[in-house]
Parts: C-alpha cells; sequence; structure tokens
C-alpha cells in the first residue's frame, strides 16, 4: 500500500476535495477494474504511449474495460 500511497500523495494533496478510494487486490487486473467500476461514476485506467506507434496504445485489459465496464472510463497517458 506503501507504492500506491506513494503514486497518489502528489494529487491528493493538489486536490483534496476529491475523494479517492484506494485498494490493493488479487488476481486478474480486468476483473479486479471490472469488479470495482460496478460500484464507480469513474474509473481511471492508464495508457502507455508506444514509440514507432502513433497515438496511445491500448491493451487487452483497456479493451475490456472500455467494452464492458458500466461506468464512464478514462484512459490517462502515463509519463
Amino acid at each position: 500500500m506503501q507504492v500506491l500511497d506513494e503514486a497518489l500523495r502528489e494529487a491528493a494533496e493538489r486536490h483534496r476535495d476529491v475523494p479517492v478510494n484506494r485498494e490493493v487486490v488479487e488476481g486478474a487486473a480486468r476483473r479486479a477494474l471490472l469488479d470495482a467500476a460496478a460500484d464507480t461514476d469513474l474509473l481511471v485506467v492508464g495508457a502507455r504511449w508506444r514509440h514507432g506507434h502513433v497515438g496511445l496504445q491500448l491493451d487487452l485489459v483497456n479493451h475490456v474495460v472500455l467494452h464492458h465496464a458500466p461506468c464512464p472510463i478514462a484512459i490517462v497517458p502515463r509519463t
């Protein structure tokens, strides 16, 4: 949980009025994200820029979430 807290620290300090639920789960990422999407208003996932390709390249997990999540999805590029 320490790694997650460190990753979110700066954004949490800048946006204190935005509630963030942090949870570490075991298992397949796509199953965990779809389960989490069942009771949330927005699911945020990351995507990588790949050298030699134009635009963001979505992986299998992002595709599954986009097609099956019951809530809006925000795909944020990793820097």
